[in-house]
């Protein structure tokens, strides 16, 4: 499961960095430690490559409860064509989630160890996403949200967690962000671990445990 990641990178930055046309709506400061019905920064197959911010976890358009998306944080590689919380959208509603790195928490430690993963050259992390927009019943309110997909680890990853989010590195976010219908047998074979090779990782202190914690702190090397 990813189901903490920072946002460091401005808005601006962003868009200069993936070639956007602009922002829509943004996450304002320095995330460290984003959780799960939070916004994250995505960019949707809507047609306009625009910055956006969804809330993290999906609800689907028939949900009657939107507290359904608490549960829908992420979406397995594996089986995201046949869920029918997910199928849809993969056919016709992709993003990418935007951010600089993930934090994961080794199970086989006491109490668990967590370890934050970032590409080594500093570089943006565009992650498979899904997106859904919701409109309560009662107030014509709409919502829009979002999910990662993951996928089994790399190297790197496996001593840590088994489960990863996917990496869309530039040629594959252009079959991705195709606004029209996509049959899952053009994007599952994109749905795979990136290489190990252009990742680092290292462990963080548990501050991080606390949701209620988004400093520079989570993100600080422990030292060996």
């Amino acid at each position: 499961m990813c189901g903490r990641v920072t946002v460091r990178t401005s808005p601006e930055q962003i868009v200069t960095g993936l070639g956007l046309a602009g922002i829509r709506t943004a996450v304002e400061r320095p995330r460290f430690n984003l959780c799960p019905t939070q916004l994250m920064p995505v960019v949707t197959n809507d047609g306009a490559r625009m910055l956006d911010a969804f809330r993290w976890g999906l609800v689907p358009s028939w949900a009657k409860d939107p507290a359904i998306g608490n549960k829908l944080i992420n979406a397995r590689g594996e089986t995201v064509a046949e869920k029918p919380s997910f199928r849809s959208a993969l056919k016709r509603r992709r993003c990418l989630v935007v951010v600089d790195g993930w934090y994961e928490w080794k199970q086989s430690t006491k109490p668990k160890t967590p370890y934050y993963f970032h590409r080594k050259d500093g570089q943006l992390l565009t992650l498979a996403g899904l997106w859904e927009e919701w409109t309560a019943p009662d107030t014509g309110e709409v919502l829009n949200t979002c999910t990662l997909i993951t996928i089994g680890p790399n190297a790197l990853m496996a001593p840590i967690h088994d489960r990863m989010p996917v990496i869309l590195e530039p040629e594959a976010q252009e079959v991705w962000l195709r606004p029209e219908p996509q049959e899952s047998s053009v994007l599952l074979p994109l749905l795979v671990p990136c290489a190990e090779e252009a990742l680092d990782v290292y462990e963080v202190s548990r501050v991080v445990n606390s949701p209620a914690n988004d400093t520079p702190e989570c993100v600080e090397r422990v030292a060996a």
